[in-house]
């Protein structure tokens, strides 16, 4: 497993055959949103073993950030979509929680094909250059190619969960509805709606009642670009197709309300949903052994 030390994690695998734009992942935090001065919490590597590698896909090779025990394995293992902002610090810090806790998580640079986000400062450039060109069906594919990469290097594959935020919560919804594999999912307020696109056929409320695992959904009240019916529809159209699915909306947080780098950050809130997160996840398999 030499792909995993921390100093050789981009050494084993050459560059694409196609050329990813990103040779690495972005070290501190996009300036595409306001953040606060400080992230609030933040998580060492004292005790686990994280780094940077390559994830083979179906044409080539992405950048991503991975974080675990130390040893063999195997360990439970979280995909970690990230925000429209990139694999930054704070996603990074999310991937070492988990890692403190037992579980092997893997956090893809999933856009990286298409836009260098470390280098984007406009939210609607990043919406309209990047995240509206991404392929939902590449996207499904990519995240097979990191599952597969992290039981190749240590996962359990009977123990593979997904989470998201923001827009990775909708792929986590759009995940959960692709994978048999998975045995739980989690999206941090992971947008329903969305227009429909050729390469972006079909929304997270259109694919509600399609979950093969069960999904424990984490909301704000007070989020203006998400609406509490929205979220409610989505989890009794699961309900009604027999699915398992929990929806929890924190009446006065808005969105973002667990990114501890931007001012939307409400820590009660944020604890008690990181709480529930890894609660949903053991309920239903994806734990450490013992």
């Amino acid at each position: 497993m030499n792909d995993l030390n921390e100093s050789d994690g981009l050494r084993d695998y050459p560059l694409a055959r196609r050329g990813v734009l990103m040779t690495g992942l972005i070290s501190g935090f996009t300036l595409a949103t306001q953040r606060a001065e400080a992230q609030a919490i933040h998580t060492g590597t004292a005790g686990i073993e994280t780094g940077e590698t390559r994830i083979p896909t179906t044409d080539g090779q992405l950048p991503a950030y991975f974080a675990k025990p130390p040893g063999s394995g195997p360990f439970p293992v979280i995909l970690v979509n990230e925000e429209i902002f990139g694999v930054h610090e704070y996603i990074k810090d999310v991937c070492r929680r988990w890692a403190k806790l037992g579980y092997f998580a893997v956090a893809t640079e999933y856009y990286a094909r298409i836009g260098d986000l470390s280098k984007m400062t406009d939210v609607k450039q990043i919406i309209a250059d990047v995240i509206a060109r991404a392929p939902d069906a590449q996207y499904m594919a990519d995240l097979d190619s990191t599952a597969a990469w992290a039981m190749g290097n240590g996962g359990d594959a009977a123990r593979l969960g997904v989470m998201g935020f923001c827009r990775g919560g909708r792929q986590t919804w759009l995940y959960a509805a692709h994978s048999s594999r998975l045995k739980a999912a989690v999206a941090f307020y992971g947008p329903l709606l969305g227009a429909a696109s050729p390469i972006q056929p079909r929304s997270a409320l259109d694919l509600a009642a399609d979950i093969q695992c069960p999904l424990l959904g984490l909301y704000g009240g007070q989020d203006s670009s998400i609406s509490a019916d929205s979220v409610r529809q989505a989890e009794a159209m699961a309900k009604a197709a027999g699915k398992i699915a929990d929806i929890v909306i924190y009446p006065d947080a808005g969105h973002g309300f667990h990114a501890d780098y931007r001012p939307s950050y409400r820590q009660a809130d944020a604890e008690d949903a990181w709480n529930r997160a890894v609660a949903w996840f053991a309920r239903f398999g994806v734990r450490p052994a013992g």
